[in-house]
């Protein structure tokens, strides 16, 4: 199944109940400020790092990843024009943030998967391909039971990110997974990668991690109150952050909301650009997952700043 996704993943199309509708955000509707925290009485600092908090979800042992690769989004089981909005959405905000597009042609390592029956579909995905979605690595996944829910879940969008361990420098895979092995394969440093320290510490590693690989599936009978950039853009921000699938965000102005708050966010709110920015903004390599927190932190309280000088002028 996910090979067959995969090579025809950019458009599927579908018939029946499994099209999504394009509807176009109103541009007349107030957009949610960042700002705008300050009117229900708790302390900024305090409501930001709640919501970094509540929002990252790092594989087990590891710190936040995020991506370096080019990104090739990838959308099966949709019409052309919905898929092709998708496809160019979450590429623009891949931009936005400092990564590459794919080329045409590329192989998908984003898919977004339509269907009319979420479980059923994850269900088929991970039996049919299981190391797709857990490759064996330490660090690379957020473990079994998570795995679990993804399949049994019943929310209208599920996502798994898979992530890897890397050299900061170079790029390269620094974790062992199932099958590596050079030279004789008898001695452990034979079937493992090796790492050369540049600077050794006890503060910071030159080892972080790199998301390589999302799938998103989508329940399209769960979707329909949602406009097309709505979904574009929650699908964006699961993609490029690791986020906790079962973070509560009602207390904040969030895209994350969609499904419960539909009014609250058109698109990516300054919550939610903030907290990216922050994320990919940050020097990594803090062996300290607190310390790594706290660089998104500092980038959502500079965002604020930034806002309320410019509804000051």
């Amino acid at each position: 199944m996910i090979g067959l996704l995969l090579t025809a993943a950019v458009i599927f199309p579908q018939s029946g109940d499994d099209q999504l509708r394009v509807e176009r955000p109103s541009s007349s509707s107030a957009a949610v400020r960042l700002e705008d925290v300050e009117v229900v009485g708790r302390p900024l600092d305090s409501m930001i790092s709640d919501f970094v908090r509540e929002v990252a979800a790092p594989n087990n042992g590891r710190g936040l990843a995020r991506w370096r690769d080019p990104v090739c989004v990838g959308v099966a089981n949709l019409q052309r024009e919905p898929a092709q909005y998708i496809v160019d959405r979450v590429s623009e905000i891949a931009d936005n943030l400092g990564l590459m597009a794919g080329k045409p042609g590329c192989t998908p390592n984003v898919l977004v998967v339509a269907t009319s029956d979420g479980a059923g579909t994850a269900n088929a995905m991970v039996e049919e391909s299981p190391r797709t979605f857990r490759i064996g690595g330490s660090g690379m996944d957020r473990g079994r039971e998570s795995l679990r829910r993804f399949r049994a879940s019943d929310r209208p969008v599920r996502w798994w990110n898979v992530s890897m361990p890397v050299d900061s420098d170079t790029g390269m895979r620094a974790v062992r997974i199932p099958g590596d092995c050079s030279g004789s394969c008898i001695k452990g440093f034979e079937m493992a990668p090796v790492v050369p320290v540049f600077a050794a510490s006890r503060l910071n590693s030159q080892i972080v991690d790199d998301i390589f690989r999302t799938i998103v599936i989508v329940d399209v009978d769960q979707v329909a109150n949602v406009t097309i950039q709505q979904l574009a853009d929650y699908v964006a921000m699961v993609t490029f952050a690791q986020i906790d699938p079962d973070s509560d965000t009602s207390a904040y102005a969030s895209i994350l909301n969609i499904f419960t708050q539909p009014a609250d966010a058109e698109s990516l709110t300054d919550w939610d650009k903030a907290y990216l920015a922050g994320l990919y903004a940050a020097e990594r390599g803090h062996v300290s997952t607190r310390v790594a927190r706290s660089e998104i932190v500092d980038a959502i309280r500079r965002e604020h700043a930034l806002l309320k000088n410019e509804e000051e002028k």
